[in-house]
């Protein structure tokens, strides 16, 4: 299989690196901090989805914005205890890739996704974060601001994602769309093309664009 686009969009935790371990531990602390019950909390969506909107399921409105406050700061100050590692295949698929070709799309907050960024080195030249828009994934917002930013039509772009949520915002965005099984089996992903991670796949570029496909 093939894909052809103009520009790749990746999200970040799950997708290029992993932040699962730090995520499960700030976020029980944060619980613990706010007096949410192990069953409230699994009740909420966590995964590929703006810490602001989980924590306003969770907590009266009042409490937000201090609430969200915290849960970047314990995430920041978790980035150099191992907080982000590179997923398998990421160094070698990005470094293929020209600078103005991709994008890094995420639902964390600026401080927090540059922090994980360049802990495991990658310094995207075009970065949408929650703070740049006012609807997180699943609504596409992020992913037609990041095609705008790079010049490119949304029906161009590839999108790269681990979590439903993300994945129903590229498809909303009329995109194409790739899901990576890094943090849920192969049969909860709905995508064009579903893969274990970026080492399964190839880009070549182009003059035409940018060829994607599985490797072997």
């Amino acid at each position: 299989m093939t894909i052809h686009a103009d520009a790749l969009l990746f999200d970040n935790d799950g997708t290029l690196l992993s932040s699962l371990a730090s995520v499960e531990r700030c976020w029980t602390r944060w619980c613990v901090e706010y007096g949410i019950t192990a069953e409230a909390f699994a009740r909420v969506g966590l995964h590929g989805r703006p810490a602001a909107e989980i924590a306003a399921d969770l907590l009266p409105a009042e409490a937000v914005s201090g609430a969200v406050a915290r849960i970047e700061q314990l995430e920041v100050d978790d980035v150099p205890n191992g907080g982000a590692v590179l997923l398998p295949g990421t160094a070698e698929f990005l470094a293929s890739l020209p600078a103005d070709r991709w994008a890094v799309v995420t639902s964390a907050t600026r401080r927090l996704a540059e922090a994980r960024l360049d802990a495991v080195g990658i310094l995207p030249k075009t970065l949408v974060t929650a703070d740049d828009v006012t609807r997180g994934k699943p609504d596409p917002e992020p992913y037609l601001l990041a095609a705008r930013e790079l010049g490119v039509d949304p029906a161009r772009c590839v999108v790269f994602e681990d979590a439903p949520a993300g994945l129903r915002a590229g498809r909303a965005a009329g995109m194409t769309t790739v899901a990576l099984a890094t943090t849920h089996e192969a049969h909860e992903l709905t995508a064009d093309l579903v893969v274990d991670d970026l080492s399964a796949l190839s880009a070549l570029v182009t003059a035409a664009g940018v060829e994607i496909q599985v490797r072997g």
